[in-house]
């Protein structure tokens, strides 16, 4: 099961308390930079975390009403869209509320999920949204990082994060010409272990580098099967290549 640390009281709870129970996650974005961006990344995660685990999830965004900018931003990188806490009324019975913000940040009481900042703090580069571009390598570069510790966004951070990007989703494309095979259920363990340990996205990477760099005992088609298991959570567009000559 999922668990989180409280950033009011630094304990460790389970993210959804009643099985089955509803989830409410609301992201605190108050400005249209890096940083909040990067505290709807950490929602996005959370709600398909909790989601794979059978959890249904209602995601707001709280703060101003509109923010066009950043929920543009948002959509580039994968993040799927949030209600407006603005156009909700009561709420819906649900068994666990989960406040994510900024670290420092204030929220309404009940859990907090904090995010770390982003360096340097204007962080994209003014050309990331280009035609040519991959966000998913942004999305990576934030992944990359703790979630409460200080992320990179400069030049070198990126273009690692491209080449990454680059060399697995060939890979997946390599893999997915052989038969399938399972998951070995050692390497799902360690994915579920990661990222239901306080979503520990980092350690979620070194799962796949772990299985990137596996002997010829590992099949293709698991390995295959691990990426695109591993990707319903990280959000990297990993199966992009697949049928490209």
């Amino acid at each position: 099961m999922l668990r989180i640390t409280d950033a009011r009281t630094g304990e460790s709870l389970e993210a959804a308390p009643v099985r089955r129970g509803l989830t409410r996650i609301e992201a605190h974005a108050p400005g249209d930079d890096t940083a909040s961006l990067r505290v709807l990344l950490v929602t996005d995660l959370l709600m398909r975390a909790l989601e794979l685990g059978g959890t249904p999830v209602w995601a707001l965004l709280a703060g101003r009403s509109g923010q066009a900018e950043l929920r543009a931003s948002a959509a580039a990188l994968g993040i799927r869209p949030l209600e407006d806490s603005h156009d909700v009324g009561a709420g819906l019975g649900e068994a666990q509320v989960i406040h994510v913000v900024a670290e420092g940040g204030g929220a309404p009481d009940g859990v907090r999920l904090a995010v770390g900042p982003v360096t340097p703090a204007d962080g994209l580069p003014a050309d990331w949204l280009r035609a040519d571009a991959d966000p998913a390598a942004v999305r990576l570069a934030l992944l990359s990082e703790p979630r409460t510790g200080p992320a990179r966004l400069d030049p070198d951070t990126l273009a690692a994060a491209r080449g990454t990007l680059t060399r697995w989703r060939r890979a997946v494309a390599d893999w997915a010409r052989h038969p399938s095979r399972p998951i070995p259920e050692d390497v799902r363990g360690d994915l579920r272990t990661a990222w239901e340990d306080d979503l520990d996205m980092p350690a979620v990477l070194d799962v796949l580098r772990r299985v990137e760099a596996a002997g010829p005992d590992l099949p293709e088609g698991a390995r295959f099967e691990t990426y695109a298991y591993a990707d319903r959570l990280l959000g990297l567009d990993l199966v992009r290549d697949l049928g490209a000559a």
